[in-house]
């Protein structure tokens, strides 16, 4: 019938942000955020060090570099991939000043702000950021990053990571390392 065909269209679109995920049941958790979030001091080069699986992210020593330009963020993140480094460039808003925590983060003219929710960072050593899809309420599809202000973090820091977001729902089991050996080689 036609509900039948209104959900397969809706799947044909969904299906590339899908694959690289298992979509949850029901609508996205509502994490609390860094209180009192000074982006200034978020702003410069974060180290990725282990992350919810995401599609766009094959390579290895991914880094992302924020830089404030009046009121929006400039956002580079580069990776090697096949020996070549790649980069990637798009814009960051805070969309709401009331929640400065809560960026959104689009590479591309034409896609729309990726919510990019800073959970908890002390600005010098870690952060952890979260990204949830909402797709009709019915189903949702997260990301979820621990970043470093170095390549690697001691695992003390990343137990607290997991068990943060633990604490707010988001089911972080199949989180994997991001690779971040032989960085600095010249290519």
């Amino acid at each position: 019938g036609d509900v039948e065909v209104f959900l397969d269209s809706i799947f044909v679109l969904i299906l590339p942000i899908i694959r690289a995920q298992v979509p949850h049941w029901g609508p996205c958790p509502e994490p609390d955020v860094q209180p009192a979030f000074i982006l200034k001091q978020f702003m410069g080069r974060w180290f990725e060090i282990a992350k919810l699986p995401a599609q766009f992210e094959k390579g290895r020593c991914i880094e992302t570099n924020f830089t404030q330009t009046g009121n929006s963020i400039r956002v580079v993140s580069s990776e090697i991939l096949k020996g070549e480094v790649r980069k990637i460039q798009g814009t960051g808003v805070i969309e709401d000043p009331r929640n400065p925590a809560k960026l959104g983060i689009s590479y591309s003219y034409v896609l729309p702000y990726s919510p990019y929710w800073i959970l908890s960072t002390d600005y010098v050593n870690f952060a952890l950021v979260y990204s949830c899809t909402d797709v009709l309420r019915l189903f949702h599809v997260d990301f979820a990053w621990i970043l470093g202000r170095t390549r690697s973090l001691p695992d003390a820091t990343l137990e607290k990571a997991r068990e943060t977001f633990s604490n707010n729902n988001i089911d972080v089991t199949r989180m994997i390392p991001s690779r971040q050996q032989g960085c600095d080689k010249t290519l």
